[in-house]
């Protein structure tokens, strides 16, 4: 085998070994930084009314506790307003939401607006 072919087919291998070891996305997450469990989560395109499917529905207990983060699937990146419920019935608005594929997306105590009870 020529050398520098050898060497070509060790930096393929190399290159392949380095890559399988590499830890997988955990895919887009929400993360509630709302001080309360979030018993619904819905998103809608922002500056529309157009609320997408429950996304804690999810969860294996249906909620997201605070500080606890909810792996979501069927949302695109893009920039969404949030309608969040908590256990205790209130209902929230958050804007400007961003969510990048593949990345965490917070929502905190102070983004929630126009709260109802």
């Amino acid at each position: 085998m020529r050398p520098g072919l050898a060497l070509a087919a060790l930096a393929i291998a190399a290159s392949a070994i380095a890559a399988s070891a590499e830890p997988k996305a955990k895919g887009t997450r929400f993360w509630n930084l709302t001080g309360e469990t979030v018993a619904k989560l819905e998103l809608a395109p922002a500056g529309t009314t157009t609320f997408g499917p429950d996304l804690c529905a999810g969860d294996k207990d249906g909620t997201v506790d605070n500080d606890e983060r909810l792996k979501v699937e069927g949302v695109a990146s893009g920039t969404y307003d949030a309608r969040v419920t908590d256990t205790k019935g209130r209902v929230c608005m958050a804007s400007a939401i961003e969510v990048k594929d593949g990345a965490v997306f917070s929502i905190e105590q102070d983004q929630l607006k126009d709260c109802k009870p």
